[in-house]
């Protein structure tokens, strides 16, 4: 498929689709086994059809105390989708940013956005103002819906924006109280869903570059239908009777998949927690008997000694392990512990969500699995030519899903011949089974999160006690990688743990906290070239600490 075979458009405003990616950048998209009629809503799909279907009285949203059935969610969303309409002015195509922490009325706002045909950008509550900045300008976002416990950041980024008409708030806690929710109170709860293309564009998914520049990744209605219908039907099995619980952000495709999409799916229900810390994740799982899980491995560390600790969280048959390594002890202990597997998977926000993984039946330790069905994948060497098994090179995907990024030089980068190159070093063994070897940029991958090293040394550099400084990954047991900075100190700054203190706090205000150093490393010089520039790679070897 090419851009030239897209179907129908809704959107009035066509800033999306005239920013997709030019027809011979894009992968080669396989929908074989994925047919969706040529208008679709995905926000209809999973709230009005569910109830068309029956599961109206079934929990959907859990979360700040309530819980929310499928038509309580479809009356809500309807509400809001008419304030934005006639309230605010929102039409079809038009982009919408959405700010906050995980809860249902982010849920809310997504889906009521996405049924009145606008495109979503979902962001994560840590931004600050300028990294908000950044993804206004460059989806030239009209519309910003702001968790009113949040809106400082959004409301400074909106002063400064020539996009940005306006800020509302949302009352992100269970009682509905901000404009909002005041504007859509008297809505009818019947709304008449934009009749949108399945080749619309529906959702801007951002990632960070290593160069600290953010991409937008680029997904159809249909892309967010195929990987409930891939992903989520053939190796979770979802049933109505699941509830979904998991720490990644919305705001990430993984979390917006794994903690909406999948659940909503198939009449099953969602647990949301704005701070989904592994001691809160352990009390939900024992409260609601959750039974599918998404976090990284440094919480299921904590959840394995929570259960020789007495904690009971039997109820979980799916732990589904993302966003950074899982190392084959935590996948035995786990093994040991509970008698099933946990399921480790590789995704990318480039590709919506996850394209490899082990599954129920067939899984093994240190190893990402095999391709989803739809997917194929390869392993590739510098000249792009497949290796044979056991060789390391890079890792290259296609499927039902690709990466379309919104009016980007880095498209030319990461698809290639018609593949997805997903930035990982991979293996093959001769079985046919994917394992990671490392990632092939500076990205530094802590927790799950995504960190960009420029970022972070953009940060440290406007303090005026740094001279001079470089970021790395360094590993790390809990988190897989912390950020390290090495630092050159301005002349007569104390290299003492007070400074420490005083960068990493300065970090934490400058950009979204997940970001600071953990370890600031002092040194009189870095490693350079003759022209130079700064060798990372050799800071990689050394190791101390402040």
């Amino acid at each position: 498929m090419t851009r030239m075979a897209l179907g129908p458009s809704a959107h009035v405003d066509s800033f999306a689709r005239d920013n997709l990616p030019p027809a011979e950048q894009w992968p080669e998209i396989r929908l074989d086994g994925f047919a969706y009629p040529e208008r679709l809503n995905a926000a209809v799909e999973l709230t009005d059809r569910m109830v068309a279907q029956g599961f109206g009285d079934h929990v959907a949203l859990i979360g700040n105390g309530r819980q929310r059935t499928y038509k309580e969610l479809s009356d809500w969303t309807n509400r809001i989708a008419h304030a934005l309409v006639a309230d605010y002015g929102v039409t079809p195509g038009n982009r919408v940013l959405i700010r906050s922490a995980n809860n249902p009325a982010m849920v809310a706002c997504w889906l009521a956005a996405t049924k009145a045909g606008a495109v979503v950008v979902n962001t994560m509550p840590m931004l600050r103002a300028g990294e908000l900045a950044k993804i206004v300008d460059k989806a030239e976002v009209v519309l910003a819906l702001c968790d009113t416990r949040l809106m400082d950041e959004m409301v400074t980024c909106a002063k400064g924006s020539r996009f940005l008409r306006a800020v509302v708030g949302f009352d992100g806690t269970a009682n509905h109280d901000a404009e909002l929710d005041r504007a859509a109170l008297g809505k009818p709860v019947r709304f008449d869903a934009v009749d949108t293309g399945r080749d619309d564009v529906a959702l801007l998914g951002f990632t960070s570059g290593t160069t600290g520049d953010p991409k937008a990744t680029m997904h159809f209605h249909r892309d967010l239908m195929i990987i409930a219908d891939g992903y989520a039907k053939e190796v979770l099995g979802v049933t109505p009777d699941d509830i979904f619980v998991g720490s990644p952000p919305l705001a990430f495709t993984f979390g917006l998949g794994g903690l909406a999409i999948f659940p909503l799916r198939f009449g099953a229900a969602a647990c949301l927690l704005e701070n989904a810390s592994p001691p809160n994740l352990i009390e939900i799982v024992e409260r609601y008997r959750a039974t599918v899980c998404f976090t990284a491995p440094t919480a299921y560390r904590v959840m394995l000694k929570a259960m020789g600790e007495g904690a009971d969280l039997s109820s979980l048959r799916a732990a589904v392990s993302a966003g950074e390594t899982l190392p084959a002890p935590v996948y035995e202990d786990w093994m040991a512990k509970t008698g099933k597997p946990m399921l480790d998977g590789i995704g990318a926000t480039e590709m919506l969500h996850i394209f490899i993984s082990n599954r129920f039946d067939d899984h093994r330790p240190a190893c990402t699995g095999r391709p989803v069905t739809g997917y194929e994948a390869k392993i590739i060497g510098p000249d792009g030519a497949e290796l044979p098994p056991g060789e390391v090179g890079r890792l290259a995907v296609r499927g039902p899903t690709g990466c379309r990024y919104l009016a980007d030089d880095r498209q030319k980068g990461y698809v290639q011949d018609g593949w997805n190159i997903t930035g990982d070093a991979f293996w093959r063994d001769a079985a046919g089974y994917f394992h990671f070897a490392a990632r092939n940029d500076d990205m530094i991958v802590s927790s799950g999160y995504n960190i960009a090293g420029p970022d972070v040394e953009a940060a440290l550099l406007a303090h005026p006690d740094v001279m001079e400084c470089a970021v790395i990954g360094a590993p790390d047991e809990e988190r897989g990688q912390i950020v390290e900075a090495h630092v050159v100190l301005a002349d007569g700054v104390a290299p003492d743990p007070a400074t420490v203190l005083r960068l990493q706090e300065h970090v934490k205000a400058t950009i979204a906290p997940y970001k600071y150093p953990r370890r600031v490393i002092f040194t009189g010089a870095l490693p350079k070239t003759a022209t130079g520039k700064i060798q990372r790679f050799r800071l990689k070897g050394g190791g101390g600490a402040a």
